[in-house]
């Protein structure tokens, strides 16, 4: 069976290059199973073998975790990629947009290769998920679709914002996730407007929207989910919104399948949601992949010619915001089947008025 580095030395001819160095710690877990902290390490990857080079810190570690793979353990990383590129007698060099301008500036000082920056290289392979990623994501969205409905149970006018989101974060540590993947957003009332306001003191009030967007990490792989649900009736003029929202997010799913594109996706929901009134509301891009980072190829917006494939992990998220009244977003995560979709989240996408 093919590897992953295999998979990413295949690309070499077509890249012209023939080695890589990885730096992004996402990017070294997927290729090699682990990683070490940014800056602290990198994988080089060479037409016929691959090395990780870090130090003394993690020499145990990556025994253990990564035992097949050759290591240099030294504190001078970039003189250690110098030295193998010159053993292996590679003349040019791949390098990830992760590299700092420091970094960058030593390779280029020093080496003898050509250097070559390139994007997206290994992000391009994690797209199409393997059935063992594939596991991992089902159990972070129905941990994760558990965890939000174990909030709702608790949700209520006068809790605080940051409450709100503690108890979802203990909940979800609790039961088997081993961290969020971004800092959980609980934002209601009028800050449910803002798309990313983070969590606050504000206290909850009846009557107002409560927007709960989360992504947590079970076994390396994270999900994304987000609901807005209502203390109370939220008024007539949110309650259509929440309405129009919700049958956009079901006209998007609905056209998810393998060569759909980004753009293709985007204009399903922003085109009903504009023939609704709500245009000018819908603010962002209608979604993303998931996998080892909440946010990976491919990308669904306008403009974006990524084309979906089968076993690719995407969000659908159409939301609308009115600056001083409140927003909307409903986000799921969906599998792309050979012949259309599956849905990992199960929190209902109807209107709960708590």
């Amino acid at each position: 069976m093919t590897t992953r580095i295999e998979r990413l030395q295949a690309k070499f001819a077509g890249l012209s290059i023939d080695s890589f160095l990885v730096s992004s710690p996402s990017n070294q877990r997927y290729l090699v199973g682990t990683s070490v902290e940014p800056g602290d390490g990198y994988l080089l990857v060479t037409q016929h073998d691959a090395v990780f080079i870090t130090d003394a810190r993690y020499e145990a570690e990556l025994a253990s975790t990564m035992p097949t793979v050759p290591k240099t353990i030294t504190r001078d990383y970039l003189q250690a990629v110098d030295d193998a590129l010159e053993a292996a007698g590679a003349t040019v060099l791949g390098i990830e947009d992760s590299l700092t301008l420091a970094e960058f500036e030593w390779l280029d000082e020093h080496l003898m290769t050509d250097i070559v920056p390139l994007k997206d290289v290994i992000d391009t392979l994690r797209q199409v998920k393997d059935p063992a990623e594939l596991a991992a994501i089902r159990r972070a969205t129905a941990l994760t679709s558990e965890g939000v409905l174990a909030l709702l149970e608790v949700l209520r006018p006068g809790m605080t914002e940051r409450q709100a989101a503690q108890w979802l974060e203990r909940w979800m540590q609790d039961h088997g996730a081993t961290g969020p993947s971004f800092g959980t957003i609980v934002a209601s009332g009028v800050r449910s407007a803002w798309p990313h306001g983070q969590a606050s003191d504000k206290v909850l009030a009846t009557g107002d929207l409560v927007t709960i967007d989360c992504g947590f990490y079970v076994d390396g792989y994270t999900s994304d989910l987000t609901r807005t649900v209502a203390l109370g009736d939220p008024g007539t003029e949110l309650t259509a919104a929440y309405h129009a929202v919700q049958t956009a997010q079901e006209k998007i799913m609905a056209a998810v399948r393998p060569g759909a594109t980004g753009d293709e996706l985007d204009v399903v929901g922003r085109q009903y949601l504009t023939d609704h009134g709500y245009g000018p509301a819908f603010i962002h891009g209608t979604g993303h992949g998931i996998g080892l980072d909440i946010h990976e190829g491919p990308n669904i917006g306008r403009g974006w010619p990524d084309v979906l494939a089968a076993n690719e992990v995407i969000t659908v998220e159409p939301g609308v915001y009115f600056t001083g009244k409140g927003g909307i977003r409903i986000e799921d995560d969906l599998l792309v089947t050979d012949t259309g979709h599956e849905g990992l989240t199960t929190v209902p996408r109807n209107l709960i008025i708590l």
